[in-house]
């Protein structure tokens, strides 16, 4: 960082929290918030106000397993849909399979359920919860 540039500075969610990075100054400064603003709120009181800033937001992304997810499908779905061309266009191919924007395939999942609604008796189609808990067994006390 020279004289009267800004400080670059990277911003990315993980886990439901915001992360920001301050790159290319000799102090380590990391941040985290549990919204985007709250984030830059924290980034701006650990730099100071006077210092520009540069801020790069990693996009999230999402494999086939994540795509699934947010569509409430399996992955079988998913792949027989991205075979049809019917499924957006992954953005990489990573040697652990194809990945896309979070967002992309956020908006497709809405277009997709407003384009088929469920029938008459159906339920919608809802994102399966991630890990879903099954309930403890509680032994009646003798």
């Amino acid at each position: 960082m020279g004289q009267g540039e800004p400080a670059r500075a990277r911003m990315w969610e993980a886990g439901g929290r915001w992360f920001a990075h301050v790159l290319d100054v000799p102090a380590y400064i990391e941040v985290t918030g549990t919204s985007r603003g709250s984030c830059l709120a924290e980034l701006r009181k650990a730099t100071g106000g006077d210092v520009d800033l540069m801020i790069e937001v990693i996009p999230t992304v999402v494999g086939v397993a994540e795509a699934a997810e947010i569509m409430g499908w399996d992955k079988r779905r998913v792949i027989t849909y991205i075979d049809r061309g019917s499924f957006p266009e992954p953005i990489d191919t990573l040697a652990s399979g194809r990945i896309w924007l979070r967002e992309d395939v956020e908006d497709y999942a809405d277009r997709w359920r407003a384009a088929h609604p469920p029938k008459r008796g159906q339920l919608p189609e809802t994102p399966k919860p991630k890990n879903p808990k099954k309930p403890k067994r509680v032994s009646a006390p003798a």
